[in-house]
């Protein structure tokens, strides 16, 4: 069971993804805590694997992939292996989750435009395990990918 992060942990991830590029002096000097404190801390957190990276954080369409997509897929039964291995040689497939319901993998892509959506589909489900997709297109993204109010709550606020 994950142990649960607290106030001055909150205070710290909270900053980081308001400032990313803040460093640990920065960081020690807008929370008011020692610059060892705030090494330590973030050393716990990625030993715990809260925090999981430090990496810049790329917007897919101004890469030139403004299309996306969710891709559900139903896999032949004990064949998700083979058909994940066979996902990651697809470039555009972000990411995907095993699910329970109706299919077996939510899938996250994004393509160019709506035919190269469809090529990658193709490749999506040209391996014998994969039996079906439903796909469903974005119109507009309603809220974007947000963790500090989790971090907050996780912290009690």
């Amino acid at each position: 069971m994950p142990s649960r992060i607290d106030e001055l942990d909150a205070r710290i991830l909270t900053a980081l993804r308001d400032e990313p590029r803040i460093g640990v002096l920065g960081l020690a000097r807008r929370l008011g805590v020692a610059r060892g404190t705030v090494t330590a801390r973030l050393d716990k957190l990625q030993a715990r694997g809260v925090v999981t990276g430090f990496g810049p954080e790329i917007d897919p369409a101004q890469l030139g992939f403004p299309v996306l997509a969710f891709v559900f897929l139903e896999i032949v039964q004990g064949r998700l292996d083979d058909a994940v291995i066979d996902l990651r040689g697809v470039p555009e497939v972000l990411e995907a989750h095993s699910v329970t319901g109706a299919r077996d993998l939510l899938c996250r892509v994004v393509a160019r435009d709506n035919g190269h959506l469809q090529d990658v589909i193709n490749r999506m489900v040209r391996h014998p395990a994969v039996r079906r997709s439903t796909s469903y297109i974005s119109m507009s993204r309603q809220i974007a990918y947000r963790d500090t109010p989790l971090v907050r709550e996780a912290a009690g606020d």
